[in-house]
């Protein structure tokens, strides 16, 4: 089969395409032909050897993918050859077949293509447990989403606003920002230009916000605090501006703030099993519905890989990024 690989560590050119040797399903396990692989973050770090693969994974890069069925493990129990399905993955997305867990699979509704599967998992997934199950959002909370047009970003305002929520965003562009209102959020700020921090000081009256999901890390750790109210919570998602802060405990005692982390990719298979089935009861009839939607920004042919590592590098994407294996 033809996988893209890394030779090296650093840019977008290290990327190559080459030819593996084809996975075979284990017990529990789907072996699937990939038609679409949606690209993550994570995919860019690992590329710049920033991320490394978990213990037993596979080296190919891609955390999630859409395809058809073409064989299953002897204990394979709700899957056979045919059926479409989207899954979620610990590597190996970046090729032509991929191995599924049968519990990290669900399947790929009639009404969707491959692309709008393949822009699902990784990033509802993870909002549903940061916002929902971590963030614990209610109606009537107020919640702060930094990187309002990524995939997660996208998912979190639906699913925020959906449940009643008041949702404010941050994004680098205006075009960005009318996007996302779009989806349902209340408000954008641009962290290019604006001061988040008074602006939600003012939108708020001073009271600040009850939860904050944020990816930037370091450079908003502070400003973080500052904005939550008494009880509020952080999400911790990602680190994109560094992982190394000063914290005054003090603030955290007299606010009672909690401070939780999250990654998805690390957990356990159990764990993760447990992830996707939360979702898929709580969201995946809105999703079928059309009442929550994926966001796809661009499809890459598998040829044009290394453009679109770019693309991402470059911020310009709202929503996701998706690799196309089809044609």
């Amino acid at each position: 089969m033809k996988a893209i690989v890394l030779k090296g560590f650093g840019g977008p050119e290290v990327l190559h395409i080459e030819e593996r040797p084809m996975p075979v399903a284990g017990a529990g396990e789907l072996l699937v032909k990939t038609y679409a692989t949606g690209m993550n973050r994570a995919d860019l770090l690992q590329r710049l050897g920033k991320y490394p693969a978990p213990l037993g994974a596979s080296d190919i890069l891609g955390l999630e993918i859409a395809g058809e069925v073409v064989a299953c493990g002897p204990e394979v129990k709700h899957y056979k050859p045919g059926d479409r399905i989207f899954g979620l993955v610990s590597g190996g997305g970046y090729a032509e077949y991929c191995l599924v867990d049968q519990g990290l699979a669900l399947p790929i509704p009639d009404s969707w293509s491959y692309t709008d599967a393949s822009a699902v998992m990784e990033s509802f997934v993870t909002a549903n447990e940061t916002v929902l199950e971590l963030g614990g959002v209610s109606s009537g909370d107020c919640i702060l989403i930094h990187a309002g047009g990524s995939g997660v970003g996208t998912a979190g305002i639906q699913m925020a606003r959906a449940i009643g929520a008041t949702v404010w965003i941050t994004a680098g562009s205006e075009e960005k920002i009318q996007k996302t209102l779009a989806l349902g959020a209340h408000g954008g700020i641009n962290y290019k230009i604006q001061d988040f921090v008074s602006i939600m000081q003012e939108v708020t009256k001073g009271q600040g916000v009850d939860i904050i999901e944020d990816f930037i890390g370091a450079g908003y750790f502070d400003k973080n605090l500052s904005l939550l109210k008494p009880g509020g919570r952080l999400i911790q998602v990602g680190l994109l501006r560094g992982n190394r802060v000063e914290l005054d405990l003090r603030l955290l005692m007299d606010k009672h703030i909690q401070i939780k982390g999250f990654i998805l990719r690390k957990r356990s298979i159990e764990e993760k099993r447990a992830m996707v089935q939360r979702f898929a009861k709580r969201w995946m009839p809105a999703l079928e519905q059309g009442i929550l939607k994926p966001v796809v920004d661009a499809i890459f042919p598998v040829s044009m890989v290394q453009d679109g590592h770019r693309h991402m590098e470059s911020n310009l994407n709202f929503g996701k990024v998706i690799l196309s294996w089809m044609g």
